[in-house]
């Protein structure tokens, strides 16, 4: 579609979702009182102010479901909370009309995995609260395809499982897969020859960073395609066949852009803060959230889909973000150079504060003899004199989920 007919496609959408929720969702009732409505161009979205995770969390005593919810909880038919890595968890709650557009949405990512009906599934993430991969397992059935709940199971059990079933796509985070690639070699399994096919990640910038993206396919012998959402937006992103970033299903969210440096709608490729509008999710929704995501927007690209391009996929989150002796550094930068040395497993980053800088430790798990090495490589591409050391093996946490390498002890 192009971009001047996408817009017209999201006001009208924009205009339907706000008549659908004001006035009884008194969360944006309030937000929004006093502004002209219905919104006669895209061009008037910047008059709408902008929602922060921080007015999500409940004000009312008696209340755990997170503010900007529309209906009373009987209306609702599914709940999940969020991960609680940034800031308080929130509880998010689903129509069964909001949850088909959840599952409709995930048609863009699985038609970027080509899942067909003959592939066989397996979600290995626990099913809990967290929204992981909930939406993915049902949408994978209304296509057609198997999918195969591992929750609960040891990461041994899941490897058996997917040589006794024949697994043909993973849907996990990068830790957990790259976890999984270190028992199978632990057990001497060759994975590389075994039925996996694709590797679909979430949850952690690792699947566009090609050094992590590398480990995992060599391992895998398997393609990885990165996907993009959250427990309070959506599934709002997929990785372009070339594999050099996300693309934002426009036709479900608006984005925009705001420049770091300016406060200004971001240029194309400048980086920027993400905020989005997703326009199919009346019961909880949101407008013009902000993210907290860094990215860089490409409008003019290579890729057959002309929805925006966010090069590199996400670069980190705000955050996240440290400045170091004047440089800023995100943990994804640092995972990018650190997983580009094979002989780094697991690893642990911590961040301190002496006065008034801040530092940075790395922890690398034996046997690991590159500790100097490392150290130099994060010297000569950041600029920075990194302390590297090694622990002993086995030391540090695993994670299925959402990994935390990144420790922040600076108070």
């Amino acid at each position: 579609m192009p971009r001047q007919a996408l817009r017209g496609w999201q006001l009208d959408r924009l205009n339907q979702l706000l008549d659908e929720i004001l006035p009884t969702n008194q969360f944006y009732a309030d937000k929004l009182a006093g502004l002209q409505l219905p919104l006669s161009s895209l061009d008037q979205l910047g008059s709408l102010p902008l929602t922060t995770k921080s007015e999500l969390v409940p004000t009312e005593a008696d209340s755990a479901r997170s503010a900007n919810h529309t209906y009373p909880t009987e209306r609702y038919a599914r709940l999940h909370r969020t991960s609680g890595t940034h800031g308080q968890p929130l509880v998010i709650m689903d129509t069964t009309v909001d949850w088909q557009w959840w599952l409709d949405t995930w048609q863009f990512v699985l038609d970027a995995v080509e899942l067909t009906p003959s592939d066989r599934a397996m979600m290995a993430f626990s099913f809990g609260p967290f929204i992981g991969f909930w939406t993915a397992h049902e949408a994978v059935l209304q296509r057609g395809a198997m999918s195969i709940p591992s929750g609960g199971l040891s990461s041994e059990a899941r490897l058996r499982l997917i040589d006794e079933i024949g697994a043909t796509v993973i849907f996990t985070t990068p830790t957990y897969a790259l976890r999984l690639a270190d028992v199978a070699s632990q057990q001497q399994r060759d994975l590389a020859s075994g039925s996996v096919s694709r590797i679909v990640v979430a949850g952690e910038p690792g699947g566009s960073l090609p050094a992590v993206r590398a480990r995992i396919e060599q391992a895998w012998g398997a393609r990885v395609i990165d996907h993009a959402g959250a427990t309070e937006v959506g599934p709002w992103g997929y990785a372009d066949p070339q594999q050099t970033g996300l693309h934002v299903i426009e036709s479900e969210f608006i984005a925009e852009f705001v420049s770091v440096q300016s406060g200004e709608p971001a240029a194309d490729g400048e980086l920027s803060e993400l905020i989005l509008t997703p326009l199919g999710r009346s019961g909880c929704p949101l407008i013009r959230y902000k993210t907290g995501d860094r990215v860089r927007p490409r409008w003019t690209h290579d890729s057959a889909s002309q929805f925006v391009l966010l090069e590199g996929g996400v670069l980190g989150r705000a955050d996240d973000m440290l400045v170091i002796r004047g440089v800023n550094i995100f943990p994804g930068t640092m995972e990018e150079i650190l997983r580009s040395f094979s002989a780094v497993g697991e690893y642990r980053i911590t961040a301190t504060r002496e006065g008034e800088m801040d530092q940075l430790r790395v922890e690398l798990e034996e046997p690991c003899e590159i500790a100097d090495d490392v150290a130099a490589e994060l010297q000569l591409r950041l600029g920075l004199r990194i302390d590297v050391s090694t622990v002993a093996a086995d030391s540090l946490p695993r994670f299925e989920a959402k990994a935390q390498r990144f420790v922040d002890q600076r108070g």
